[in-house]
């Protein structure tokens, strides 16, 4: 496996490939590349630094480009009647296969919380009524009540295997979409496994990532305390986590990236599909003039009703 060499300090921009001499420049956002001119792929060897670690782990293509190509086609086709038609007829263009760089998050979350817990009981009550004869009788039935009692307490769990997306070329949310990767898959990076491919190099600073995955995080232990919940209900939840023992490694993930572009005046649509697992995700741009139409549906037969309940 060719290695290429740097040839400019800092930036890094420019490298040398040790096959054909080619000298190939505006790589400094990758980690890897193949030379235009002999096809030859080359790992850029990068002195780490804060914002640009050493990869970790990372995790290798199964699904290849036809298969990527085929299920977003047929995501395409299954896309809501609201999807607009000239997007389902669009063909998608795979710009790229490549490993985006992710930092995988992990951490001990000490949770104190707070709420109010409901717990049901029945009661028989007695009430008035009509009967069908227009007379006046009295009918008991069984209510539902709530007791509500406060409860507070502390909650401890090990949160693993939050993923954050590195790239400013894929948002934390397009990410979620193609999720989860089977992290069993996980291995020790080398640059064996990203040779002949695409690999891009973080372009978010590792501070911000740090925050994103924290953020995340906090947000999952509240997702975890509604089902903690006892009782047959709750409210007013409440809760302070603190995390310590926090990891977080970068991970370089397979990725297939497609751009549908459905409208000479609109940018394309971005759709991602999981190189590991096939799952696709991506926007779906709607149709004014559908959602027009039901709107103007929906308004005629309430229009109709009221013009029916006023004749009878």
């Amino acid at each position: 496996m060719p290695t290429a060499e740097l040839t400019t300090e800092p930036e890094l921009q420019e490298i040398s490939c040790q096959s054909c001499g080619a000298a190939l420049t505006g790589l400094s956002g990758m980690l890897a590349t193949i030379c235009p001119y002999c096809a030859s792929p080359s790992v850029i060897q990068r002195p780490p630094s804060k914002n640009r670690p050493t990869p970790t782990f990372a995790i290798g293509f199964v699904v290849d480009q036809e298969r990527a190509t085929e299920l977003v086609k047929q995501w395409i086709g299954r896309a809501h009647w609201f999807a607009r038609s000239d997007f389902k007829r669009a063909a998608p263009n795979c710009t790229r296969g490549v490993y985006l760089p992710a930092y995988l998050y992990g951490a001990v979350a000490d949770t104190q919380y707070s709420a109010s817990i409901g717990e049901n009981y029945t009661e028989t009550e007695t009430y008035t009524t009509t009967d069908s004869n227009g007379k006046r009788v009295t009918r008991t039935r069984t209510v539902t009540k709530t007791e509500w009692r406060s409860l507070t307490g502390q909650h401890s769990c090990y949160v693993l295997d939050v993923i954050v997306t590195a790239s400013k070329g894929t948002d934390n949310d397009s990410l979620e979409a193609i999720e989860p990767f089977d992290l069993r898959a996980l291995r020790r990076y080398s640059p064996s496994i990203i040779t002949g491919w695409l690999a891009e190099l973080p372009s978010k600073d590792q501070a911000t990532c740090f925050q994103l995955a924290h953020s995340e995080t906090i947000a999952k232990v509240g997702s975890q305390l509604k089902n903690f919940m006892p009782g047959d209900s709750h409210r007013n939840l409440e809760h302070r986590t603190q995390l310590s023992r926090e990891v977080i490694d970068l991970v370089l993930l397979p990725i297939w990236c497609f751009a549908v572009r459905y409208d000479e005046n609109q940018p394309p649509v971005q759709i991602l599909v999981n190189g590991q697992t096939g799952r696709v995700g991506g926007s779906v741009p709607t149709s004014t003039t559908k959602i027009a139409l039901v709107v103007g549906a929906v308004l005629l037969f309430i229009a109709f009703i009221v013009l029916l309940s006023a004749m009878q």
